[in-house]
């Protein structure tokens, strides 16, 4: 990407708004609104900075475009560090795009993806984890990631990176002085201070791995995978749960032969939900690649919706995708589940497990016959996992698989967090962090290091060879805040933002 000149672009979203706004930055950016710019007061006697003036935005050949506001930010004190410039004009494509023409004939550059933000991030007004957070908070599917997205926006994540990076630089030097005069009247490094240094980092480095595992599902949203035998009612119970007609929906076995994935919030947990082929044995080629995916994408999920028709009850082969989500063996025998007694004596499988797999007795009202949905005495636990009864066609029950789903991912990912995570607690609450997919492997390759390192401390490695994997970690860390992320990381990084971010 360019790092001179002056760039402009579309600010605000595509499509028809109220409002649009150009952004224009770089050395030429005032000029080039001077250019354009025609005051609307006879007193006008050029802009003040941080203020809004009213006039006319006119194209190369003199004529008006549109009636605007503009205003004249100087550098350094702007979002990129330059002279920043900004038209806000009526938010129509036709007039948004005749102004940014207006503005590359006038000297301006259309700027790339994230080309704004890398600029702030080059002339440090923020840290890497600062600009990614940037696009994080425009793309946070619900408060929670948006919370999770303001907290690395203001710097927490990257002080408490760098902060972790001092500790280690400390016993760099420390580690130094020991191995540079070793016989000498000074404080040696004990081994087992050593140890109890790299121990505290370490520490630091999994209690945000932990948070990057809690705070997933809020950033990127949770994998819901809807899956069970054919017409057992899947593809209705996502029209249900996404409030609108999305799959298919007949009574022919094998309707659904690919995976369909739709964003949704669940009870507020922003989730990526997915109807999947029906698992059944068949001779059709298509089929059976529908039903593969089906038990790869079971395989990755956060939370399995295991849908069965209340009426026909747990067959052979929902007893084997149990058997496959918890890795553990289940009953061979037939369970039927018209009431709480069909499930009695069966033993429940651990916490995790148990968190995997949320038991869905869907068509809950044919099952009950006249006496409805209500009616159905619907068990809490099949085979161990939890279980809700649903009407998919009348909307029975619904609301309580929306809170019974987000319950279970929000528990099972607080659980993989650790002791004392607050998962199954709610949304994160502001100030809180969690690194997110970049930043977690980077934390996990420091984590490496230093556990490489303490390994080497016990087996009486020299310092001078130990300092080797102090110099790693602290390299890692500095990638995670942008002091030595490779240039082809960055250019991954700004080119997924939108253009004018």
């Amino acid at each position: 990407m360019r790092q001179e000149g002056t760039i402009a672009a579309v600010a605000t979203p595509p499509g028809h708004g109220g409002v649009g706004i150009i952004r224009i930055s770089g050395p030429d950016s005032h000029a080039i609104l001077g250019r354009l710019f025609l005051p609307a007061s006879p007193r006008f006697a050029g802009f003040r900075p941080w203020t809004l003036h009213r006039g006319r935005v006119r194209d190369a050949s003199g004529s008006p475009v549109d009636d605007v506001l503009a205003v004249a930010m100087p550098g350094p004190r702007t979002f990129t560090g330059e002279d920043v410039a900004e038209i806000h004009c009526h938010g129509g494509p036709a007039v948004l795009a005749a102004v940014l023409e207006a503005a590359c004939a006038c000297g301006a550059q259309p700027a790339g993806r994230g080309e704004f933000t890398r600029r702030a991030f080059l002339n440090g007004r923020m840290d890497l984890t600062q600009a990614e957070a940037v696009a994080e908070m425009i793309a946070a599917p619900a408060r929670g990631g948006l919370r999770l997205a303001q907290a690395r926006l203001e710097g927490l994540l990257g002080a408490r990176v760098a902060a972790l990076r001092a500790r280690l630089l400390e016993l760099r030097a420390q580690v130094c002085v020991a191995v540079d005069f070793p016989e000498d009247e000074v404080d040696c490094l004990a081994p087992e201070a050593f140890l109890a240094e790299c121990a505290a980092v370490a520490s630091g480095v999994r209690g945000l791995l932990s948070a990057h595992e809690r705070g997933r599902c809020w950033q990127e949203g949770a994998l819901v995978v809807l899956a069970g035998h054919v017409n057992a009612g899947k593809s209705s119970l996502m029209n249900a749960l996404l409030g609108r007609r999305r799959a298919i929906v007949t009574d022919m076995p094998g309707t659904t032969r690919d995976f369909i994935e739709e964003p949704v919030q669940l009870a507020g947990l922003p989730v990526r939900l997915v109807d999947t082929a029906g698992l059944r044995e068949t001779g059709d080629i298509v089929e059976q690649e529908g039903v593969r995916i089906s038990r790869d994408l079971v395989a990755q999920a956060d939370l399995v919706l295991l849908v069965v028709d209340a009426a026909a009850g747990v067959g052979h082969a929902e007893r084997e995708l149990l058997r496959q989500v918890r890795g553990q063996h289940a009953p061979d025998s037939p369970v039927g589940v018209s009431g709480p007694s069909d499930i009695s004596g069966l033993a429940a499988p651990s916490g995790m497990a148990r968190g995997r797999v949320l038991v869905v007795l869907n068509k809950a009202d044919l099952a009950a016959g006249e006496e409805g949905a209500a009616a159905f005495p619907c068990p809490t636990e099949v085979e161990g996992s939890p279980c809700v009864a649903v009407s998919a066609l009348h909307g029975h029950g619904v609301d309580e698989l929306a809170a019974a789903a987000r319950a279970m991912v929000l528990a099972r990912l607080g659980e993989a967090g650790g002791p004392g995570s607050a998962g199954a607690s709610g949304e994160p609450e502001s100030g809180d962090l969690a690194p997110n997919l970049r930043q977690a492997q980077a934390l996990r390759r420091a984590l490496d290091e230093l556990d490489a390192l303490a390994d080497d401390i016990r087996a009486g490695v020299p310092y001078d060879l130990c300092s080797v994997r102090l110099d790693g970690a602290c390299a890692v860390l500095s990638e995670i805040t942008g002091e030595t992320t490779p240039a082809e990381v960055l250019e991954h990084i700004f080119s997924s933002f939108c253009i004018g971010k």
